[in-house]
């Protein structure tokens, strides 16, 4: 038999464990098709009944294949085996050809028709169809447009075979192997020869290391220009993923130098081809500090500062009576009357209001945000415009609206985002219909997301732009609510007294002193709500955290962790005191013996807290999206 997944060492441990198995797939009974994971049923070859494969695999019923992979004990679901890679194979025995050709996987060729040619042609059929496929005209019932027709399905599934093969030769693992295959079709090959680096570029969760492990399998030169270039973007997409929107040429100098162990002198010549085509920017600086900007990226902020500016310049419709009753004047009672519970540092925010026409609005917990905003709307409102509320998050917007009283969307839905058509449907050309737009927890808006709000905010409407500067950063790059502050082109009202609701949370006083470098208050009163609870060892601290949600509070407390009531924060995924760990813990405590369902190498069960972390347009969730699984369906397969 052709070994179809190349020469290897099979001297390792690792090598020596796998197992391969040969067969028709009978059935799929679970496909994510976000990351390919699959649950199949094969029938192999010599087998009685069919066998459970579980890993990364683009499958359909009816496809024989190769898998090679290990047999594990699935604690719930008993045996599977794991498959590591596979390639489509075609079945060698008589039988395994016929109903390989009965699956209905090649059009034109049904278990009727699969009998006859198998019938006339034995165990050459394959080689039939492959090679001679006018012979087909001898079996009865197929004419010349069916045999073409089959000609063409065969000829496809052949080319899956060949990329398949050609892929897993030079590296790559299955699940890759899939997505380029469905990135580039038939011309994956190809592609992946001229130039392995545009794996990166334009296949999900293949990034620098992978397509340069790939790029060193076909022979590409260590010095190599494509390398240096690719490895130049590598950097500026990790810097991203860290926040940064540039990166100094020295910096940049010394990390890709240490990333590809390749000479200095070669960085210049490919930064400058990058330049010419169009895949970075750079920013001179006086000797060494030239900054080095995705395009993307450098194109958004420096948007959002064209656009701030032409907000900030555009003259906007007056506020009449509101305008005057906040300037002391004579007017409107009622708008005076609305501010009549309100301390100075909040009225001045609210007077802030009817003299620019975009402002910040800023401070630390307790300092009454949500109420001045609040009051903002209504003076809006009251002056007869019309007001648009927004946050970046689900969350954020539900709290939004449960404070103002108001709707309030997430920004991707006040933009109107289109999944298909790839971006905002709301932008210069389409603006928002408002007067007015609002935008809560600004603090968390990333320079990308901000660019495309800031488009669709029409000229003459007002900008009031919310949140707390010293809270984290946005996930994606950029610091834009610090940077707008720091820029001193946009009026800024900042809240610094705590009042009295809030005054009362230790909480909260201490997020103040600890912002103004002052140590936390931590005698852990009964009646306080902020605790220091110290453990050295991390499986005693892992404990102690399951002790506290499981038991603690719920009891002393009366908090409900189902409910959402607590949350557990941790600064790493892995470790006794990591995500993964203490998630595992707090399963096993809080939904015991509940219905479940696997997932990977997880289990989800019903009552689970569950967090999303990625955007999902067409279903409505999106990144941050808190949520309980109410009740696991099982997918068709």
């Amino acid at each position: 038999m052709t070994d179809l997944f190349g020469s290897r060492d099979t001297g390792s441990a690792t090598d020596a464990a796998m197992k391969r198995l040969r067969g028709v797939i009978e059935a799929i009974t679970f496909h994510n098709p976000e990351n390919s994971f699959t649950i199949a049923q094969m029938h192999p070859e010599g087998a009685k009944g069919p066998v459970t494969l579980v890993g990364s695999m683009t499958l359909r019923a009816g496809e024989s294949l190769e898998a090679e992979g290990e047999w594990v004990e699935h604690p719930k679901f008993g045996r599977q085996f794991k498959v590591e890679r596979y390639v489509p194979a075609y079945p060698a025995t008589v039988e395994g050809i016929e109903r390989y050709l009965g699956s209905g996987l090649i059009p034109g060729i049904g278990p009727v028709m699969a009998e006859r040619i198998v019938e006339r042609f034995g165990a050459e059929s394959l080689e039939v169809i492959d090679q001679q496929p006018r012979r087909l005209l001898q079996v009865a019932g197929l004419g010349r447009k069916r045999v073409k027709m089959i000609a063409e399905a065969w000829k496809q599934q052949r080319q899956l075979r060949d990329v398949m093969v050609f892929l897993q030769s030079h590296g790559v693992g299955t699940a890759h192997a899939v997505r380029i295959y469905q990135r580039y079709g038939d011309e994956a090959i190809n592609t992946v020869r001229q130039d392995p680096y545009s794996l990166e570029r334009d296949i999900p969760g293949i990034g620098f290391q992978t397509a340069d492990q790939i790029a060193e399998h076909l022979g590409v030169a260590r010095d190599a220009p494509s390398r240096v270039r690719a490895g130049i973007r590598y950097i500026l997409e990790e810097a991203a993923d860290d926040g940064h929107v540039y990166v100094g040429l020295v910096d940049l100098q010394s990390a890709v130098t240490a990333l590809l162990q390749v000479d200095e002198s070669l960085l210049a010549p490919a930064v400058e081809q990058l330049r010419k085509d169009g895949d970075i920017v750079i920013e001179p600086g006086s000797g060494s500090s030239d900054r080095h900007f995705r395009t993307n990226l450098h194109h958004a902020e420096t948007g959002v500062a064209a656009d701030l500016l032409r907000i900030l310049q555009e003259p906007g419709p007056s506020l009449g009576k509101a305008d005057q009753a906040m300037d002391g004047e004579e007017g409107d009672e009622d708008v005076k009357g609305l501010a009549a519970d309100l301390g100075e540092d909040q009225l001045r925010a609210l007077r802030l209001v009817y003299k620019a026409k975009a402002m910040v609005l800023t401070g630390g917990p307790g300092t009454g945000k949500t109420t001045v905003t609040r009051h903002i709307v209504d003076l809006l409102e009251r002056a007869g415009l019309r007001v648009l509320l927004c946050s970046p998050t689900g969350r954020a917007a539900k709290r939004l609206a449960e404070a103002t009283g108001r709707d309030a969307r997430t920004i991707h839905r006040l933009l109107e985002f289109a999944p298909a058509e790839g971006g905002f449907r709301r932008d210069r050309d389409n603006p928002l219909e408002a007067q007015a737009v609002i935008v809560d927890e600004s603090s968390m808006i990333d320079v990308s997301l901000m660019h495309a709000l800031m488009r669709a905010v029409p000229d003459d409407a007002r900008l009031i732009l919310v949140g707390d500067v010293d809270q984290l950063p946005s996930v994606g790059p950029g610091a834009v609510m610090g940077d707008i502050i720091a820029s001193g082109v946009v009026p800024v009202a900042r809240l610094s007294k705590i009042y009295r609701q809030a005054g009362e949370s230790l909480i909260i006083a201490n997020a103040h002193r600890i912002n103004g470098g002052e140590w936390p208050q931590m005698e852990n009163g009964r009646e306080d709500d902020f605790f220091f609870i110290e453990e050295d060892e991390p499986e005693a601290a892992a404990q102690r955290v399951e002790d506290l949600v499981a038991r603690r509070l719920p009891e002393g407390k009366g908090f409900d962790p189902h409910l959402g009531q607590i949350q557990v924060l941790t600064p790493m995924y892995r470790g006794e005191t990591g995500a993964i760990s203490l998630n595992q813990r707090l399963q096993a405590r809080l939904t015991p013996g509940r219905a479940a369902h696997a997932v990977g190498d997880r289990e989800l069960r019903e009552g689970d807290r569950v967090l999303q972390v990625r955007n999902n347009y067409d279903k409505g969730v999106f990144n941050g999206d808190l949520g309980r699984l109410s009740r696991l369906e099982k997918e068709d397969g």
